[in-house]
């Protein structure tokens, strides 16, 4: 089933673009908390010396994330909207990946906990499977 305005694929793209500006901003901040409570400002050139405090490191973990899975997201949204193969289920399952990658950087962010950001990678990723796959149905139907 199409929808009618297929620029709605957009929107999961978009909100997963300004997380990775949050998280560059959040790791900004926290390198410079480090720095300002005694991290070696010399660090920064070839991340020689003594290692960043853990919750810098998180933040710039979380940043580096942003670069991996989301890119599938981007470029299965895009090949949804040429091939004009925007329907609901495309949808719903962009927004469940956003949904488990909102979540994974929510825990990632705070607590930290391994097998609670766990829950919303696997999540995230059987949605970004569901999408691709949907995906490929729409590609072999145009054949």
């Amino acid at each position: 089933m199409q929808i009618a305005n297929s620029a709605a694929i957009f929107v999961p793209m978009l909100v997963v673009v300004a997380l990775t500006f949050v998280a560059f901003l959040r790791m900004g901040v926290a390198r410079g908390a480090a720095v300002k409570g005694g991290q070696d400002p010399n660090y920064y050139r070839a991340h020689l010396g003594p290692p960043e405090p853990e919750a810098t490191t998180a933040a710039v973990r979380h940043y580096g994330n942003l670069f991996e899975m989301p890119t599938l997201l981007y470029a299965g949204c895009l090949t949804a909207y040429v091939l004009d193969a925007v329907g609901f289920w495309t949808l719903v399952f962009a927004w469940g990946y956003v949904a488990g990658r909102l979540i994974q950087s929510a825990v990632h962010m705070t607590s930290n906990n391994p097998s609670h950001r766990g829950l919303g990678f696997v999540f995230g990723a059987f949605c970004m499977l569901a999408l691709w796959i949907n995906l490929a149905l729409s590609i072999v139907a145009l054949q």
